[in-house]
């Protein structure tokens, strides 16, 4: 994330996206898959890491190897091969959607997981329990825990969309999108840009 000063003065919050250039790899057809869909690869890859049905698949679109393939519907004018930078989808665009897998943050306890807020601090009589999540169970009736209970556990690495963003800035020379606000996943990590 950085931060960008707006034509009043204020200071934003905002993250900077590289957005593309993507090649379209594959047009998924009804009659072929049973859908229709765009297939999209972004971010190059050396030729000996890739597996060679991957390399004949790029290949057919006339491209190097890719990292990311995604797929995306109602995609106007697009044809096998064809390149789309920055400034070909997102020029008229002031919203997007972004998609990603947040940051994961391993076995938490039930206050940073779920933010309980402890039982009862540190007075009445208790001893070291002020990050417990407290009792779980019922009585004799049930006799169990129910399913859901919110307990402790593994937190992030879930599939995350962030709606609404801003868009602050279109950059077309590096293919940069400047939107307001965080995205989910760390730096470096893909996300999926949606209008």
């Amino acid at each position: 994330m950085t931060s960008v000063f707006m034509e009043n003065g204020k200071n934003v919050a905002c993250t900077v996206l590289e957005v593309g250039p993507c090649v379209v790899t594959q047009m998924r057809t009804v009659e072929k898959d049973g859908y229709e869909a765009v297939q999209l690869a972004f971010a190059d890859k050396k030729e000996k890491n890739t597996t060679k049905p991957l390399l004949g698949h790029f290949k057919k679109a006339n491209t190097t190897p890719k990292r990311k393939i995604v797929e995306f519907d109602g995609l106007e004018g697009a044809e096998l091969g064809k390149v789309y930078r920055v400034e070909d989808v997102f020029t008229e665009t002031t919203w997007v959607d972004v998609t990603g897998t947040s940051k994961g943050k391993g076995f938490q306890g039930v206050v940073k997981r779920h933010g309980f807020g402890g039982v009862g601090g540190q007075t009445h009589g208790q001893h070291n329990r002020e990050r417990a999540p407290g009792s779980v169970g019922a009585s004799s009736f049930p006799s169990r825990v129910f399913k859901g209970t919110r307990m402790a556990g593994r937190t992030g690495g879930d599939r995350v969309t962030v709606q609404n963003l801003e868009v602050l800035k279109v950059i077309p020379e590096t293919n940069l999108l400047v939107v307001k606000g965080a995205v989910p996943g760390a730096k470096g990590s893909f996300v999926i840009i949606n209008k």
